[in-house]
């Protein structure tokens, strides 16, 4: 059996690998058109930047390793310009034909370098591959680059905008949204955009780019930058014209059944180049991530060695470090749920990183996002330890079909150091628990404007802060001051963080309120989201 492996990234070094260890005398051929093969891309910011100072933790494997441990032929520059399906073969750009059994797609992706007017290209850079990073790297060095402007707030752009602080220039991220993090919903998103302007990166939001000047970009609203260096970060293409010129069925990307075969089953794919099915809305979708593709490269590996293998669906769980903050989510975000009409339920906790009387815990924010009968639908969070560990664990129980109820009954690790003996993971279980039977009225932070505030908390902590127009009723004097409490009207209940408020709509309820609700998050989130509009004001008053 001849198998032959079109790109040498994650999911084709995933399923040589595999397939080796499967079949020791399959004839397995990977075909790299560039020079580079199983580098770790995901690396490549924290490379541009010495925080990974030695070029060879780069690489993830190498031609001569395929060779000894697998042996595993690797060709590099050889690109591969057509398939005859009918004759299974394939064609490289120096003229030679090579044969296949099965033939395996990890075509990957290409960045999206738009030809703006005036565009220096010499000046303009993209983050994709190892030499890439080696560009960057010796063009800030050569040039004594000063500013630095990134374009795109996705994940490699919050990344590059982060190292490049970290190498002494001035960063300016221009995002066409109004926030950066496409998978994040606004509040979430508020948080990690404080945590970027607290570290020096100005924020150029709702705008794009218009065209280049000289050494200045020209913005969609007429505002021009400075830079020396330009990292292009708008996103990435799949890579699907050999595909298509083949006659595989494509759409945005290359189609795929669950056993990973294209529209010809001899055909398989993975990776950056294919459309999976989304776990809750069941639509196709590119989610270019590299856990899914070493998944992915895994399945193909068995499939095509007899083993019957299928992926299942995408969650999109990701992780991202902005500092030392960590964003991490998994799941649909609300701007989803509501573009697929799906009905939802949201709630906000902030939890902490381990016991609150064992030193250094720090506060996670979590954005919860559930069904009304307690399906887990999306999660988000913001903090500094243990983020992804709950992220994870809630991305698992999704995984396995469990719901709000099982969030609430795992039985998590539990050590003062660690956690608290009610994990984050299961106080959120129980708040949506509370929600869904109706144990608590959930407010956010979009209706205060319109309700009658009322602070729960001490005296002390009202004067030193607390939103505008709220009146302090003391939670432990609430069951005497009841008739202070209108009926009339929304009233909305808060504290620092949800709990105290909870507390107190619960009394309020049992004693006959029924237009009582408890702002989720309280005044934590209150201050992150007001800090974060504050920012965006005052920029825009500056250019007016």
């Amino acid at each position: 059996m001849k198998v032959v492996i079109i790109g040498g990234g994650a999911a084709g070094a995933s399923c040589a690998a595999r397939l080796r260890r499967l079949d020791e005398n399959a004839e397995v051929l990977i075909l790299e058109k560039t020079n580079e093969i199983s580098i770790a891309n995901c690396g490549l910011p924290y490379y541009i930047s010495d925080v990974i100072d030695d070029r060879s933790q780069m690489l993830v494997s190498t031609p001569e390793k395929f060779k000894t441990w697998f042996n595993i032929d690797v060709r590099l520059n050889s690109e591969v310009i057509q398939i005859d399906r009918e004759n299974k073969f394939i064609l490289l750009n120096s003229g030679e034909k090579i044969n296949y059994d099965n033939l395996v797609l990890t075509l990957g992706a290409k960045p999206i370098i738009p030809d703006f007017a005036g565009m220096d290209k010499t000046k303009v850079f993209a983050v994709r591959t190892l030499f890439d990073a080696d560009r960057i790297k010796t063009y800030v060095k050569n040039n004594n680059s000063q500013k630095a402007v990134v374009i795109g707030g996705g994940f490699i752009g919050v990344e590059m905008a982060e190292n490049l602080i970290k190498m002494g220039l001035q960063v300016s991220l221009v995002e066409m949204s109004s926030q950066i993090l496409a998978p994040l919903d606004e509040e979430i998103a508020a948080v990690v955009q404080n945590k970027m302007r607290d570290n020096g990166i100005e924020l150029i939001l709702s705008d794009g780019v218009k065209h280049f000047d000289g050494q200045k970009i020209v913005l969609n609203s007429g505002r021009k930058v400075d830079f020396d260096i330009v990292i292009m970060a708008i996103g990435i293409k799949p890579e699907t014209s050999l595909a298509k010129i083949s006659g595989l069925e494509t759409n945005r990307g290359i189609k795929v059944n669950e056993y990973m075969q294209t529209s010809d089953k001899n055909i398989y794919a993975a990776g950056d180049s294919i459309e999976t099915q989304n776990s809750i809305t069941g639509e196709y979708e590119l989610v270019q991530l590299a856990g899914p593709a070493n998944r992915q490269g895994r399945i193909i590996a068995d499939n095509i060695a007899g083993i019957k293998s299928v992926y299942k669906n995408t969650q999109g769980t990701s992780v991202l470090k902005v500092f030392n903050l960590t964003a991490a989510s998994t799941g649909l975000n609300e701007k989803k749920l509501i573009k697929n009409n799906i009905s939802y339920w949201k709630t906000f906790i902030y939890g902490r990183s381990h016991a609150g009387y064992y030193p250094g815990a720090s506060q996670t924010l979590y954005k919860f996002l559930f069904s009304p009968d307690g399906k887990i639908l999306g999660i988000q969070a913001a903090g500094y330890e243990g983020v992804e560990k709950r992220v994870d664990v809630i991305s698992a129980i999704m995984r396995n079909n469990g719901t709000i109820q099982d969030m609430l009954d795992s039985e998590l690790c539990y050590a003062p150091p660690y956690s608290s003996a009610k994990d984050s993971v299961n106080i959120l279980g129980m708040n949506a628990d509370n929600i869904l039977k109706g144990f608590i009225k959930p407010a956010y932070f979009e209706d205060l404007e319109t309700s009658y505030l009322i602070d729960v908390r001490m005296p002390e902590a009202f004067k030193t802060q607390t939103i505008p127009g709220a009146v302090n009723l003391p939670i432990n004097e609430i069951r005497n001051r009841l008739d202070e409490i209108p009926k009339d009207k929304k009233v909305v209940l808060f504290c620092n963080t949800g709990y105290t408020s909870y507390c107190a709509v619960r009394i309020l309820e049992q004693k006959g309120f029924n237009n009582v609700y408890s702002f989720m998050g309280g005044i934590e989130l209150y201050k992150e989201l007001t800090k974060n509009k504050a920012a965006e004001c005052k920029k825009a008053v500056a250019l007016n």
